[in-house]
């Protein structure tokens, strides 16, 4: 299924990536106006266009493209949609507009990691939004979608260029990637399987409670993930993501300086996912969950790495 319809007015959207219900993008609508949360990639846009097709809502109907943060499996696509959506307004954290006007950085960052097939295969060629196009957003800014208010805060701890959403109309945060990760892979236990995501450069511990701290200030009754869709029963959720931060932090301080510290980081951090799931009784094995959390073990493990390093280079020198 590509798409689900969720209730209050929202959709969730499978965008394709790696595979199903493993990223997903949102339709928010109110009054006939439709706003989209994050965008996925070049090939999620037909995946869209198809979902504003099912729910009756025209192209120039839509108002907003909302990027929670430049990285492409949120906003590698918001190039492409836009020029599909030629009435709408993209709105992105203050840091990250000028990615967006000129993705070439963000294309050869990604092509640097993961090579130029792979970034080809996974995300197309990244395209850029006219800068006319674009509203920087502030903190504690609101949006209004026709009578539906949007508000915005600006959301550190994964990256510095994050914003986050809440929608008094169904009382939930659109969390982008500051509310962990929570796949549907997991299902089955006692609870719903949710854990930070440290994905580098400029994942910060402190900085990620800080956000969780103000996003439960609203009491929300529901976080909608990118990675991947709906989950309630917040504050439990919060309380175990705290946990996991602090746990990925006193494995990252363990092993950062080994000459394998990733691989070493990576099976540690496999070892407390899996710990998680026999905890919470998930019908998944070990195997299955190595499988299944691989690239976000590693990409944990490079984060919390080099946020460690970055830590010790600031103590070296000092205040200012």
């Amino acid at each position: 299924m590509q798409h689900e319809y969720l209730g209050d007015g929202i959709s969730v959207i499978d965008i394709g990536l790696e595979r199903p219900r493993f990223g997903a993008c949102y339709l928010i609508e109110s009054n006939g106006a439709a706003a989209i949360f994050d965008a996925g990639t070049n090939y999620s846009v037909p995946r869209i266009l198809d979902t504003l097709a099912a729910r009756g809502i025209a192209r120039d109907d839509v108002r907003y493209l909302i990027a929670s943060h430049v990285h492409l499996d949120h906003a590698g696509g918001i190039g492409a949609l836009a020029r599909e959506l030629p009435r709408a307004q993209v709105l992105a954290h203050a840091r990250g507009v000028r990615h967006l006007v000129d993705p070439s950085v963000l294309q050869a960052s990604a092509e640097q990691v993961y090579g130029a097939d792979v970034v080809a295969d996974s995300y197309g060629a990244l395209v850029p939004v006219p800068a006319e196009r674009i509203r920087a957003l502030g903190d504690g800014e609101d949006v209004d979608l026709d009578g539906r208010v949007l508000h915005f805060i600006d959301s550190p701890g994964h990256a510095r260029h994050h914003v986050t959403l809440y929608d008094a109309a169904s009382a939930s945060w659109f969390t982008g990637d500051c509310f962990g990760i929570s796949y549907r892979d997991f299902d089955g236990g006692s609870e719903p399987m949710i854990f930070p995501t440290t994905s580098p450069v400029q994942f910060e511990p402190d900085a990620m409670k800080a956000t969780i701290a103000r996003m439960l200030e609203r009491r929300p009754r529901a976080m909608l993930l990118t990675h991947y869709s709906r989950i309630d029963d917040v504050e439990a959720r919060a309380r175990t993501l705290l946990r996991l931060i602090d746990a990925q932090v006193d494995l990252a301080h363990r092993y950062a300086g080994r000459d394998d510290a990733v691989p070493a980081l990576t099976e540690a951090l496999q070892q407390l996912f899996h710990a998680e799931v026999r905890r919470l009784g998930a019908p998944v094995t070990e195997d299955e969950t190595r499988r299944l959390l691989a690239i976000d073990a590693e990409l944990n493990a490079k984060g919390m790495l080099i946020w460690v390093e970055r830590e010790k280079n600031a103590s070296r020198n000092g205040p200012g």
